[in-house]
């Protein structure tokens, strides 16, 4: 097995060298929405929207995005998607479309059915080889490329309707996963395909021992509970009692740093963490470097991305878009602003707002970072507080008074124009003075909440409750485990049944 892990290992380091310096160029960008238009050229969709004619012009970038709307997953779904699911043909993509993921959105929002085609399975496949490659720069030891990867997902059993098959990405990934790989992966199908988060969570547990484990994957709330599961069934002192050779946790889906100190005290060696930007709809990016946060965005993907600066000029005070046309391609952006993602892919979405807010850290280089989401904002008069700036307030904060903040949420109280925190603690704070700091943090992170909070938006509040309500939430709402994430600015449906849930938990009184 020696041999097999020096041939990995050694395969990451080409793989590294070739692709280091590559990716960069706007004319990748080109590339990619030229095979998009010509491979879709035929398709309804192509016919529609003049594909052939785009080609055929000298602006192709321009034209498309003269020619093309921004749609969200709503209006995409109405105008277009719902003929897909039906099982037309040659309607978005070419061919028929017949695995669709189901997205996780947040608790309380319904799923949504996503394409997934077989070239965007192949852009999958190719962009994990290169993620994998990555690894060469943490001077791994040759071993470490012959343990097991357990990736923390979803059920990989996927359901039949129709004519068509659907599921979590996961579980449509591992379908079309190569038998190379299949011996390197953790759990094994019978445990990945079950459905009830508690069920999988004590097989895992159960079969945790048999395992060499050196690459973990997944959200962090729930590896995190896993590994403190395991250490605590088994009298560990952390978990590399268990899994010596543990060395990389690949995460993404929510901000790392809310569990760095959990996550931390749960390893007895260093573990380094790699940021993925991943989701049903594509891969975006991934970190090149533990020396970096920011992650490397994918140009040469077979994905075209546009950016809208996420401001009041773009998008109107409930987050929809004013001008359906108008966006900057990757060569346009600056450092330091809040964008919209927008993206065309080789699974027949077209000019389609992600949802997702970014921001580049370098743009030379193409590195950018998750910052929030559209409709996780929060802006009740006018503070345009994003998800970067309340996430590095609770950061702040927690250093400042000694304490830890895993989970948390914000409601909007419009009646009493203010704010309304809950935290998860697994200690006693001082509700007052947690809030009085977390006050002043934001107003220093953000100007226009400084102003506002002086006219006319009331004092927050804040409710400090045990970590694990939040979990029981998800459950209860139907979204425990796997890649299901907890909503951190809530809005009005998700704000009356968190509060009602606590209610019943006699943690407030409505």
């Amino acid at each position: 097995m020696k041999i097999v892990g020096r041939l990995l290992k050694k395969t990451a380091e080409i793989g590294y060298k070739r692709g280091q310096n590559k990716g960069l160029s706007f004319d990748y960008q080109v590339k990619a929405l030229s095979n998009l238009l010509d491979t879709a050229k035929r398709t309804d969709f192509g016919k529609n929207h003049r594909f052939s004619d785009i080609l055929k012009g000298v602006e192709i970038v321009r034209q498309y995005q003269e020619e093309v709307p921004i749609v969200d997953y709503e209006e995409f779904y109405q105008t277009w998607l719902h003929r897909t699911l039906d099982g037309l043909e040659d309607h978005t993509w070419p061919g028929r479309i017949s695995n669709f993921a189901l997205s996780s959105g947040t608790t309380g929002s319904p799923s949504k059915r996503i394409p997934v085609t077989k070239d965007m399975i192949r852009s999958f496949q190719k962009t994990s080889m290169r993620q994998i490659s990555t690894l060469h720069t943490l001077d791994l030891p040759p071993e470490f490329f012959q343990k097991s990867i357990l990736v923390v997902g979803g059920s990989t059993k996927l359901e039949k309707i129709q004519n068509r098959v659907e599921g979590d990405l996961s579980g449509i990934l591992k379908k079309h996963t190569s038998w190379v790989v299949t011996p390197f992966t953790q759990p094994s199908n019978k445990v990945s395909e079950i459905k009830n988060w508690h069920e999988k969570l004590d097989r895992m547990v159960d079969e945790a021992p048999n395992w060499d484990i050196g690459i973990v994957a997944g959200v962090p709330s729930w590896c995190i509970m896993l590994m403190e599961r395991i250490i605590e069934r088994y009298q560990l002192e952390s978990i590399h009692d268990m899994w010596p050779n543990f060395g990389v946790y690949v995460h993404g889906g929510v901000f790392m740093k809310p569990y760095l100190h959990r996550f931390g005290r749960l390893c007895g060696k260093k573990v380094h963490l790699l940021d993925t930007y991943l989701a049903s709809e594509g891969y975006f990016a991934y970190q090149t470097s533990v020396e970096s946060n920011s992650m490397k965005l994918l140009l040469n993907n077979q994905i075209f991305y546009e950016f809208i600066p996420f401001d009041s000029a773009h998008f109107n005070s409930n987050g929809n878009l004013i001008d359906k046309h108008k966006a900057l391609t990757v060569d346009e952006v600056v450092q330091g602003v809040d964008y919209a993602l927008v993206i065309s892919t080789n699974a027949g979405l077209w000019r389609y707002l992600l949802g997702d807010l970014v921001q580049f850290t370098d743009v030379a280089n193409r590195q950018l970072k998750i910052t929030g989401r559209i409709k996780q904002y929060l802006s009740l008069v006018g503070e345009h507080l994003s998800l970067d700036n309340i996430n590095q307030a609770l950061e702040n904060v927690c250093t400042k008074l000694d304490t830890e903040v895993n989970e948390f949420c914000i409601c909007v109280n419009e009646e009493k124009q203010r704010h309304e925190w809950t935290i998860g603690c697994h200690e006693h704070i001082q509700e007052d003075l947690f809030m009085e700091e977390l006050d002043k943090e934001l107003a220093l992170l953000n100007d226009d909440y400084r102003s506002v909070r002086k006219y006319n938006l009331n004092k927050p509040t804040l409710k400090c409750v045990e970590t694990n309500l939040f979990y029981k939430y998800m459950e209860y709402m139907g979204k425990l485990g796997s890649q299901n994430k907890f909503p951190r600015v809530m809005n009005d449906y998700q704000a009356s049944e968190w509060k009602r849930f606590l209610s019943e938990q006699h943690q407030i009184e409505l």
